[in-house]
Parts: structure tokens; C-alpha cells; sequence
């Protein structure tokens, strides 16, 4: 069935305005306003940008990083995606994640006797479904309870938190040492790195923690592209999120939409254990998911909550870690708090005043028609 939502102006701007441009506009005025801070403290603000560019994309090895932070940011994106579509938001991924981590973490140390063929499709199973039953309580709390799902998900996160600490500290920590952290996984089970599948196939690439997450990442992306506007119970979902009234008319269940959207987008954000545990750290240890999850709200709104838009404002958050890193090491005044300043004006500007310039496009909008009419 047509989503005719799609052919609807959004708020008065055309499509390509809302999606493309305004996006632009906050992502401008983040800089500019950064550009400001950077220039107070007596740098260059055009000297800053060359930098964090040059830092994020001048080289294989920072592209190998940045793609690696983009590869987190793409799952717990379209973990908030996903329930966004279903009228929920959904900012638990921090949890969501932790909980994932956990199921691939399990598979990794009690199942390391199994060949990574067959451990592999284990651990995203493990990791998916981990995530997807942490979401899926809030969900059953909202749909049957009337529980508020914001506020389930946040406490959620605290609660996903103190059980992991239990877990090593008291049950999963590697004997012998005092650091809260699992053992080493065996050498065969870790997830292969890019250098060394693309070593297989006769092309050199630095090492770096990018692995083969970040393919898995991206056909996460078309399935959800695949769910949410070519099935039957992507429509039900994008139903419910537009109008549950309308919904329970149309003979759909809006709580049972409700669970299933908050398991599907658990699932999605316990994938980014897999790129955490089983990809880089090859162990259980505490704060891997280090902020991805709340990260992924700002990354979700500014790809317009599509995955293709998820892909590419992933890219650029992934730009601003990895070039911020850089910019830190390269301009001693620009310290790492300066960077992380940076960093949270883009995800201000393209977050909470999202729609600040919509007023202002709107009337050039207008006038440019009424030129072009003419």
C-alpha cells in the first residue's frame, strides 16, 4: 500500500527541503557557532575544520576509525528509528546495547569450542535477541500497562548498567586480576577485522578497530528499509505511530505494534555489541557502549529516521569522533572537552532545535516559487 504520508509537505516545506536541506542548515549553524568558541579561545576556526576533515578522512587509517564509530552509530540509530515510526522513543539503546553486548559476550566464552562459522550466526542471534528482551519489557509496559515509555527505557539503562557490574564483578570476572572484565576470547572466535578480509583479497588497508560489523551494520539498513515500507507489519507500525486511533479503526492493534516495534528496535541496538565485544575489545568489560545509544537519538532525527539518511549522518558523526580526536592532538588549545563541546552543538542543533530555521526556509521557499511561477 502507498504511504501517502510521503507526498505530504512536511510542516509546509517540500520534501527535499525538510530532508535535505534543513538538515544542512543546523548542521551549518552548529559549525558556525563552534567556529565561534574555537575562535574565543584563539584559533582558527577554518584551520579547526581542515583538521577534523583531514583527521576523519585524509588517510585509509582514519577512515578505518571513523567507519568503526559510524558502525555503532548505525545500529542504535535504527534502533530509535524503528520505534519512532511506532510513535515511540525509544532511548534505551544504551541498555539495549550493554544487554546485547552481554549475549554476544556469552556465546563467545561458553560456546569458544564451536568453529566461528557456526558461532557466528550464535552470537548476532544472541546479541539481537538479549537486546530485543530488554526492549521488549518497556514495550509490554506501555502497550498493557500505560507505563510511559521514556521513562521505562531510561531506567532501564541504569538497570542494564548495575547488572552488568554484578555479572563481572561478582560471576563473569576473569580470575586472578582486579579489573571488572571477562576473560579473553580464544583467538578463533573474535569477528574478523577489515584489514584481514581485505588482506584475504589482495588489498592492503591499515589495521584498525573497523571489522565486519560494519557490512552487518549496513544490511541491517535495507532490511529495516525492507520492514518498514514493504511488509505488511511495517505499514501496521507506521499506522500506529501516525494515528492509533485511526489504527484500532483499521482493525490494527496498536499495543501489539507496540511490543513488536520496542523488540525489533532492541534487537537492532544489541547489535552494536557485536561490534564492541566480539569486534574490537574481544572481551566482557564495563561502559563499552560508551554513549552510542544516546548519540544515536541526535543521529536518527537528522537521517530523517530512514536508513539512508541513518548511513550518511552516521558518517559524519563517526567524522566528528574520530576527526574531534585528531583536532585534540593537532591543536592543544581545542581540548577533548572542547571537542566533546563541538560534538554536542551538532547534536543541539540537529536534536532539540531541529526545526529553529524552518521558519526562515519557509518564506524563501515561498518567494522562490512565486520567482519561479512567474
Amino acid at each position: 500500500m502507498p504511504d501517502v504520508a510521503a507526498a505530504v509537505p512536511e510542516g509546509g516545506l517540500p520534501r527535499w527541503a525538510a530532508n535535505g536541506v534543513l538538515p544542512l542548515v543546523n548542521l551549518l549553524a552548529a559549525f558556525v557557532v563552534a567556529g565561534i568558541v574555537i575562535l574565543i579561545i584563539g584559533e582558527s576556526p577554518v584551520q579547526a575544520l581542515l583538521v577534523l576533515i583531514r583527521g576523519a578522512f585524509g588517510f585509509p587509517e582514519a577512515w578505518g576509525y571513523t567507519l568503526y564509530y559510524a558502525t555503532n552509530f548505525i545500529f542504535t540509530a535504527l534502533a530509535v528509528s524503528v520505534a519512532l515510526h511506532c510513535g515511540l522513543f525509544n532511548i534505551g539503546g544504551e541498555g539495549q546495547g550493554y544487554l546485547g553486548g552481554l549475549g554476544v559476550g556469552l556465546v563467545c566464552l561458553f560456546l569458544d569450542g564451536l568453529p566461528l562459522v557456526l558461532l557466528l550466526p550464535l552470537a548476532v542471534a544472541a546479541g539481537g535477541l538479549f537486546g530485543a528482551l530488554w526492549a521488549w519489557v518497556p514495550g509490554y509496559l506501555q502497550a498493557r500497562r500505560g507505563s510511559h515509555i521514556v521513562i521505562t527505557t531510561i531506567m532501564f539503562n541504569f538497570l542494564a548498567a548495575t547488572l552488568m557490574v554484578y555479572l563481572l564483578v561478582n560471576v563473569l570476572i576473569d580470575p586472578g586480576q582486579m579489573s571488572p572484565q571477562s576473560r579473553t576470547f580464544a583467538e578463533h572466535v573474535r569477528l574478523p577485522a577489515m584489514h584481514e578480509v581485505l588482506g584475504w583479497l589482495g588489498i592492503a588497508f591499515p589495521r584498525t578497530p573497523l571489522n565486519m560489523a560494519f557490512p552487518w551494520a549496513l544490511v541491517c539498513g535495507v532490511l529495516v528499509w525492507i520492514f518498514i515500507w514493504h511488509t505488511r507489519w511495517g505499514y501496521e507500525l507506521r499506522t500506529v505511530g501516525a494515528n492509533s486511533t485511526a489504527a484500532v479503526y483499521a482493525g490494527i492493534s496498536p499495543s501489539r505494534n507496540t511490543v513488536r516495534a520496542m523488540a525489533i528496535s532492541g534487537a537492532l541496538a544489541g547489535m552494536m555489541g557485536l561490534n564492541e565485544v566480539m569486534g574490537v575489545n574481544h572481551r566482557l568489560l564495563l561502559n563499552f557502549t560508551a554513549g552510542y545509544g544516546f548519540v544515536g537519538i541526535a543521529v536518527s532525527l537528522m537521517g530523517r529516521n530512514h536508513p539512508l539518511g541513518i548511513v550518511v549522518a552516521s558518517l559524519l558523526f563517526g567524522a566528528l569522533y574520530q576527526g574531534g580526536t585528531e583536532l585534540a592532538f593537532e591543536m592543544p588549545k581545542v581540548s577533548r572537552e572542547l571537542v566533546v563541546v563541538i560534538q554536542g552543538l551538532v547534536i543541539l542543533f540537529v536534536g532539540a532545535l531541529e526545526y529553529l530555521f524552518r521558519p526562515v526556509l519557509l518564506p524563501w521557499l515561498r518567494r522562490r516559487r512565486r520567482l519561479a511561477a512567474e
